[in-house]
């Protein structure tokens, strides 16, 4: 998949694209992804465009939380057959590009877009006054087709990446597993700690999470951890670690079940399954270790009862 970001210069040919912000490729993103990709069949280049800032981040001081970052976004469509993903730099000037502009000069001038596959809700251009009407009153003059889809639901609700942050922020990773279609995932770079957990003989890998990266509550997880696209089950603790001396910034820190390889420097993703227990400050390393034996016993037991069942297109 070819990567196109912080650049306007380019030029694609016969696309069909899909549009929006896609945070978190949630099951209804996944929708259009499924739509363009199944174009491609009929000699389209299957493309998806988004803006390299949320635009909310434009406009706002505070940071715009993201349910997955530039970086974990682009490492889950690389599994995809997406063809082209471009980040359009988000600027005062494309913010204040009217709709057709937008139409004429960059869904035609630079994406030679055939085909355009949207939600029924999709807006764009200045204050949002471009909607799938006006796409489609124009589709005629500029020479596409519009595919306008119905947007997805869990529990007769739309789902949206509002909804899935609202429950990310509770922690209610079922209900947002559900929702994205897979498990929501943290991307990063495994880094030294304090090598506490090796001196009690379970070792752990710490990664710090980007700025801009949601989280959910501070805590223990049931968790699934990806070395070189193999899955392997343990606890994941997302917080300070304030028994053995607190740190001041949040990390994720993970025990990986029956694993001894270093993976110091490499790039790993965590997955998260269910919330056990908020984080906890111990009186003493023992009541660390022995609260970690009880953590490991319930998270064994988790994925037991999760592959027993085998309700889930995640439980693999």
């Amino acid at each position: 998949m070819d990567y196109i970001a912080e650049n306007t210069n380019f030029k694609l040919k016969n696309s069909a694209v899909t549009l929006g912000k896609f945070d978190g490729l949630h099951l209804g993103h996944q929708l259009l992804l499924e739509q363009v990709i199944s174009l491609k069949k009929q000699g389209y280049t299957a493309v998806m465009f988004s803006f390299s800032y949320h635009p909310g981040n434009l406009f706002s001081k505070k940071e715009f939380e993201l349910i997955y970052t530039e970086e974990e976004k682009l490492a889950k469509l690389r599994n995809t057959k997406m063809d082209v993903l471009v980040s359009y730099p988000f600027t005062k000037e494309t913010s204040n590009m009217e709709p057709e502009d937008f139409i004429k000069d960059v869904l035609i001038g630079k994406l030679d877009a055939k085909i355009i596959v949207v939600g029924q809700d999709f807006r764009f251009g200045h204050k949002r006054r471009g909607d799938v009407k006006l796409l489609q009153s124009l589709a005629e003059t500029y020479g596409y087709r519009v595919i306008a889809c119905e947007k997805r639901k869990y529990k007769d609700s739309i789902i949206s990446s509002s909804e899935i942050r609202k429950e990310l922020k509770e922690g209610n990773m079922e209900t947002v597993n559900e929702m994205l279609g897979q498990p929501y995932s943290i991307l990063g770079e495994v880094r030294h700690g304090r090598k506490l957990g090796r001196t009690l003989g379970l070792p752990t890998t710490n990664i710090i999470p980007v700025s801009g990266k949601l989280l959910p509550p501070c805590g223990v997880y049931a968790s699934k951890t990806i070395v070189d696209g193999i899955s392997y089950p343990g606890v994941t603790n997302i917080g300070f670690k304030p028994t053995v001396g607190a740190e001041k910034v949040k990390g994720v820190e993970t025990y990986i079940f029956d694993f001894n390889q270093d993976l110091y420097g490499k790039f790993i993703e965590v997955e998260l399954y269910t919330y056990e227990r908020p984080e906890l400050k111990f009186n003493s390393i023992e009541e660390l270790k022995q609260k970690m034996q009880e953590d490991i016993a319930f998270t064994r037991n988790y994925f037991l009862k999760l592959n027993e069942g085998n309700n889930s297109s995640y439980s693999n």
